[in-house]
């Protein structure tokens, strides 16, 4: 075979080589992201202080009146923001 194309050919198996290196590493942190975010949310509900049965009435109640809006599942941004801002003013 002709010395380029074996140049190539070892440079195509080399890349291919690195290319599922890649995608191994991807995969893993893909996964470091999804337990990371698991742990976040866990610790948000823990920190509601709400039992489970009423989490789960909450969550069915937010996904049956997220089905029937625009698909937003909480308060608006602005909304949201008003009522931190509330809570503050009434701290001070």
């Amino acid at each position: 075979m002709n010395a380029k194309i074996e140049r190539v050919c070892k440079e195509i198996d080399k890349t291919k080589g690195k290319i599922n290196e890649q995608q191994a590493r991807l995969r893993e942190l893909e996964k470091q992201k999804t337990e990371l975010e698991n742990i976040e949310i866990v610790d948000v509900v823990r920190g509601m202080n709400i039992s489970f049965t009423d989490l789960a009435e909450l969550l069915k109640a937010t996904r049956a009146g997220s089905s029937a809006t625009s698909g937003q599942v909480g308060p608006k941004l602005e909304a949201a923001t008003k009522t931190t801002d509330t809570i503050k003013e009434d701290e001070e």
